[in-house]
């Protein structure tokens, strides 16, 4: 596309260019220059939409959140009760565990995503409002102490389910749903 063309999508595809290359290079591979070839945009776009390459990665990591919140909400949206609550739970954990049914790109961008949160508070507050809205979602169904305990469950099945050469089975997954969200006796 010639320069100075009306472009309307060129954001979209820096957005887009930005959470391919993180997904393959990771954050510390990732650069204006790369972003910029892959979106096919020239070099100048890249400081004309964004103020550098934190704006950069938060938008990109704000969209991928965004992408991982409307799973949930589809999830347990559709869930019609408590049952079918914890099977929506036990189908996130696997569907953001496994990376050979098509998601390791949403794999590594969690994780990716996971450690600039851990240095850098701006990261932190884009994660933390991920698990806030996580943690809505579940509590169509569940109190909000549960759900905020499904949610750090949900988190570390899928770590662990993703990394190791083995992942467990569902039926793991759905113990470990059902001792969370039953009610103690008495």
């Amino acid at each position: 596309m010639a320069i100075g063309q009306h472009d309307p999508d060129r954001r979209e595809r820096i957005i887009e260019a930005a959470l391919e290359l993180i997904a393959e290079q990771g954050v510390a591979g990732t650069s204006h220059r790369k972003v910029a070839a892959r979106a096919g945009v020239p070099l100048g776009s890249m400081t004309y939409h964004f103020n550098g390459m934190d704006e950069l990665l938060r938008e990109a990591f704000t969209r991928f959140s965004d992408t991982v919140v409307a799973v949930f909400e589809a999830r347990l949206g559709a869930a019609g009760g408590i049952e079918e609550a914890r099977e929506a739970v036990a189908d996130l954990v696997h569907h953001l565990s496994s990376g050979d049914q098509g998601n390791q790109r949403d794999i590594v961008l969690t994780h990716e995503l996971y450690t600039l949160a851990a240095r850098e508070p701006a990261f932190r507050e884009l994660t933390r409002a991920w698990m806030s809205r996580s943690r809505r979602a579940l509590e169509w169904h569940f109190d909000p102490a549960t759900a905020r305990q499904l949610d750090a469950l949900i988190e570390g099945l899928s770590i662990h389910r993703a990394l190791e050469t083995e992942p467990h089975e569902r039926a793991l997954t759905v113990e470990a749903i059902i001792r969370i969200t039953t009610p103690p006796a008495g």
